[in-house]
């Protein structure tokens, strides 16, 4: 099976994750952001991610992706979301700030869907669009945007440790963790020390990057 993702995408993440836990066999394919006609071309949309499963079909929608990889040996390993209420509200309200910190990092790493500059512009003018300012002044005030974040961050005191639950996840843990994990990429952002350790504790699990050492 094929998996066509970019890597900083949180929906693209809730899939990676569940075929890091199942240890699938599956090649991530890496488009290029711009590349809206190759996405069209499997799934008649501009959408990631995009599973090929073994009969060279295509599937898209992160959840049922997720899914799909989770129950396909019969033995399913994700439990049902308890807080799916919580975590809806609480990523619309981290969104702004969220997205005014990470948009412009990922100009600023090296990641494998912009490898060429039309790539990086098609982002930008999308993203600086939606956001309604400049990446350059989103990065300008990283300052504020982190204070805001790191607020946030303080909101989530009931989550529970994956080592707290026999090292099981659930869906919540799959519509979460993308955005505290693309939050690794903010240099001076401080996670409480559960948070941290929720991150680590299912970055483990799933076999995903954390970017600490690319962190700006």
């Amino acid at each position: 099976m094929k998996l066509f993702v970019f890597d900083h995408c949180p929906y693209c993440i809730k899939a990676m994750m569940v075929a890091g836990l199942k240890q699938s066999d599956i090649e991530l394919v890496y488009l290029q952001n711009h590349d809206v006609q190759a996405r069209i071309d499997k799934v008649g949309a501009n959408m990631v991610p995009i599973l090929q499963k073994p009969d060279g079909s295509y599937m898209a929608e992160s959840l049922d992706i997720a899914h799909y990889l989770d129950t396909q040996d019969g033995t399913p390993r994700l439990t049902e979301a308890r807080h799916s209420e919580q975590i809806a509200a609480w990523t619309a309200a981290a969104r702004p700030a969220n997205s005014r910190l990470v948009y412009p990092r990922w100009l600023m790493i090296d990641l494998p869907e912009f490898q060429c500059q039309e790539a990086k512009d098609w982002f930008e003018g999308n993203k600086s669009a939606a956001m309604g300012q400049s990446f350059a002044e989103a990065y300008a005030n990283s300052a504020a945007h982190i204070e805001t974040m790191s607020h946030l961050l303080a909101e989530l005191d009931w989550l529970t440790l994956p080592s707290e639950r026999n090292n099981q996840l659930s869906l919540d843990d799959v519509n979460l963790f993308p955005t505290l994990r693309n939050l690794t990429v903010v240099k001076g952002l401080t996670f409480p020390p559960r948070i941290r350790q929720y991150i680590d504790e299912v970055a483990a699990l799933t076999g995903i990057t954390l970017y600490e050492h690319v962190a700006v």
